[in-house]
């Protein structure tokens, strides 16, 4: 279980307390943003496995004591999240936004701000931390609330610290962009600075999200050995 922790601390750390921070800054200025992003990509994938193998192997150990259990209401709860966790993932992750990686320059276009990008300007990370909170829910091993845990902390943290990061970089050209949007889901919407469109996030985007949600569920005890449906 140590080695978990530890994989999660490295993990954490490597995600916010270098990118998105004037460490970051200092780190490209120095070698470049090119070999700084092939580093960090590296270094994030190799972060995550060694994640992903510390938990498969601490979830069998004597130290993985067991908080909470599921039951029929937090198995139907929960499918009803990663559905929620995929119509934000999928959209956002195929919708142009200029919080991703080499995408600063749609804040240049008039039409910026359309689809996903008026509910939230970070749709993934909410999906993953949507998802990561249905998975706390139904998995209350220790090794499952550091693994899950970890993840739901890297989401929610991980928007602010892209938003910081752009701010540094792009100033007022950001600012206007973000006081059009929210980071918090629907919170625009909801002060009026922005409208609700369904056309606009794309059906296709929204089928799509629905399909990957039922087969991921459907191949969930092929994959990891537990039902994900009720």
């Amino acid at each position: 279980m140590s080695m978990l922790i530890l994989a999660a601390v490295v993990f954490l750390a490597l995600h916010l307390l270098v990118s998105g921070t004037r460490l970051r800054d200092a780190i490209t200025a120095r070698i470049g943003e090119g070999p700084y992003m092939g580093l960090f990509s590296l270094a994030s994938i190799a972060a995550l496995v060694w994640l992903g193998f510390t938990y498969a192997g601490a979830r069998n150990t004597a130290g993985n004591y067991v908080l909470w259990t599921i039951n029929p209401a937090t198995r139907g709860l929960q499918a009803l999240l990663q559905l929620l966790a995929m119509l934000l993932i999928v959209p956002g992750l195929t919708t142009p936004n200029p919080t991703s990686v080499r995408q600063e320059g749609q804040l240049e276009r008039v039409d910026a701000v359309k689809g996903m990008l008026r509910i939230t300007r970070h749709p993934f990370l909410w999906g993953v931390a949507i998802w990561a909170a249905g998975h706390l829910m139904v998995n209350g091993d220790a090794a499952s609330i550091v693994l899950f845990g970890s993840l739901l902390a890297l989401a929610l943290f991980g928007t602010a610290s892209i938003d910081a990061k752009r701010r540094r970089k792009l100033g007022k050209t950001w600012e206007a962009f973000a006081a059009q949007t929210s980071n918090l889901p629907f919170a625009a919407i909801a002060s009026g600075r922005q409208r609700f469109s369904l056309g606009e996030i794309g059906w296709w985007r929204i089928g799509l999200a629905v399909v990957v949600w039922g087969v991921v569920g459907w191949a969930h005890p092929l994959l990891f050995g537990v039902r994900a449906f009720p």
